[in-house]
């Protein structure tokens, strides 16, 4: 028994607490005390989904506190809204061991079929989410569509590009790409405008308690709630979710001199990520998957931190003794491109693959001078945290698609902010005929800073410039905006994939609008980008 029954929930809830009988005995909370950090569900196979929840049993029970009773969470699966055909139900123990979180992975369900789910404690009803399973594998899909997001830093803003996804009736699910959250203490990386809302807790975190309550933070936000529970979510993590530029063993945000061993912060870190997210995680904490939609699409999704070397700068970025991927991830990425029969290949990666470089011609045009330049073979990269980094795994996986003649791979990018429609060459080399394996569609951030942000400038001033030079340096990269918030939408076919970009009017108001500003396709076996005009 929980310490906090129904009328106490109802006393505490007040005036916020609406009920309603959908079944005898169980009341719908909007909010609930015991459901306070909304429900989620995620990866979802043909017959099976995650579902998430976190319950609030008695007034102490908060996030990373380790107070409270273990108690039992009932779950129900139905396809009405009403509850009155439940297909699947069972109940989860849960306890301050693991923050009061409940996730559990429900099988038994129908492939390519809408769900509605719950969670109940002592009689009252969570929030209803609404999910949907994969199609069959064998299922011949005309189809999809995803929501695509990267970034959302509580502290730079408000995230209405959730609530325009979740007001859209045609997608699928979502994809998020990574940095969820941030592990920043406030201020130490507000928006442009200063802090718009205070992360808690206030100091940069660091401990198993830090994480839990950074992420119950995140989820008191009422448009990351309402598109949680309007969509399954497909989600990778990047480096926030620890500490800024991590890599296998370490990170630059991290200081074990002030900060204690990283390993345990890493630990710590993974640990919160397991209970707080609907991910669905393999053997030894492996996060990177495949998820597969019927003949379309198949969605691998990468873990490009926790094997990945630490990022050096010159001609390091060559050595082939570095990785991004690590040996093994790498080995099953190929054999997942290789093996896939879908129409599209869609790689959930969170650091942009293409190459790019400002002002460096690359190695492979100099010859044997390069080396004595100290050139890279990409040329000087950009940002060594991306793949321009690790060059040698990306020539083996690029090099992989090529020899194999593996067709319509789009790769799915976050981390830098900006948003990018690229072809992506097999080399870096800067000059003509060298032949497109994929494409790659770059998403804004939700609210993290980017050009105009961090110069402290107006938008479409300094940026323009900026973009003008990428261009003439990186001929494959087709348009980049570097100064706009927003989301993407891809839109799958048998014959296209098109990413459309929406950037919101204001990311620090919670009201702000979105409007569609750029639309790029690849037509099936082109490996190449075209631009459709608004």
């Amino acid at each position: 028994m929980t310490q906090l029954n129904r009328r106490d929930a109802l006393k505490i809830g007040g005036a916020g607490l609406v009920t309603a009988a959908a079944l005898p005995g169980v009341a719908h909370a909007a909010p609930s005390p015991f459901f306070r950090h909304g429900v989620a569900s995620g990866d979802p196979l043909p017959d099976g989904v995650v579902l998430w929840t976190r319950v609030t049993p008695t007034a102490d029970s908060l996030p990373g506190s380790g107070n409270g009773p273990r108690t039992s969470v009932t779950w129900q699966v139905a396809t009405d809204a009403d509850f009155r055909q439940i297909v699947r139900s069972g109940s989860s123990a849960t306890g301050p061991e693991r923050d009061h979180t409940v996730k559990v992975d429900v099988r038994g369900l129908a492939p390519g079929t809408a769900y509605h789910y719950r969670f109940v404690l002592d009689g009252v009803a969570s929030p209803a989410g609404r999910t949907r399973t994969a199609p069959a594998p064998d299922t011949d899909v005309t189809s999809l569509r995803f929501g695509v997001v990267s970034c959302s830093n509580w502290e730079a803003g408000y995230f209405a590009s959730y609530r325009h996804l979740a007001a859209r009736d045609d997608l699928f699910g979502v994809i998020h790409l990574g940095d969820y959250l941030y592990e920043y203490g406030t201020g130490g990386f507000p928006g442009d405008g200063g802090v718009v809302r205070q992360h808690a807790p206030a100091h940069e975190i660091l401990t198993l308690a830090d994480y839990r309550q950074r992420h119950a933070l995140y989820k008191t936000d009422p448009d990351l709630q309402a598109l949680h529970a309007a969509r399954p979510w497909m989600v990778i993590w990047d480096d926030h979710e620890i500490a800024n530029d991590q890599w296998s063993g370490g990170a630059e945000n991290h200081d074990p001199a002030t900060e204690g061993p990283y390993a345990a912060r890493r630990a710590a870190a993974h640990r919160a990520y397991a209970e707080w997210m609907p991910v669905r995680f393999g053997p030894d904490e492996r996060i990177y998957r495949a998820l597969r939609f019927g003949r379309l699409a198949d969605l691998v999704l990468l873990d490009l931190r926790s094997y990945r070397s630490r990022q050096v700068t010159g001609v390091a970025v060559d050595d082939p003794a570095r990785t991004i991927t690590g040996d093994a991830q790498m080995a099953w990425l190929k054999d997942e491109l290789s093996g896939s029969r879908a129409r599209w290949r869609l790689v959930g990666n969170s650091v942009m693959i293409s190459p790019v470089a400002i002002g460096a011609v690359a190695a492979d045009v100099l010859g044997p001078l390069a080396r004595l330049l100290g050139i890279p073979s990409g040329g000087i990269a950009v940002n060594a945290d991306q793949w321009d980094g690790y060059t040698a795994d990306r020539k083996e996986l690029l090099g992989h698609l090529h020899d194999n003649k593996i067709t319509n791979t789009v790769f799915l990018t976050g981390d830098i902010h900006t948003s990018w429609a690229n072809d992506v060459p097999l080399h870096a080399a800067r000059y003509p005929g060298v032949p497109s394996v994929a494409t790659e569609f770059v998403v804004p951030s939700v609210t993290s800073d980017n050009i105009d942000d961090f110069l402290k400038v107006p938008p479409r001033t300094v940026s323009l410039a900026a973009e003008a030079v990428l261009s003439a340096t990186n001929p494959h990269v087709r348009w980049s905006e570097l100064d706009s918030h927003g989301f993407g939408v891809l839109d799958l076919r048998r014959e296209r994939a098109r990413m459309d970009w929406f950037f919101v009017s204001d990311r620090t108001r919670r009201d702000a609008t979105a409007a569609r500003a750029a639309t790029f396709t690849t037509a099936s076996g082109s490996q190449r980008l075209t631009r459709s005009w608004l």
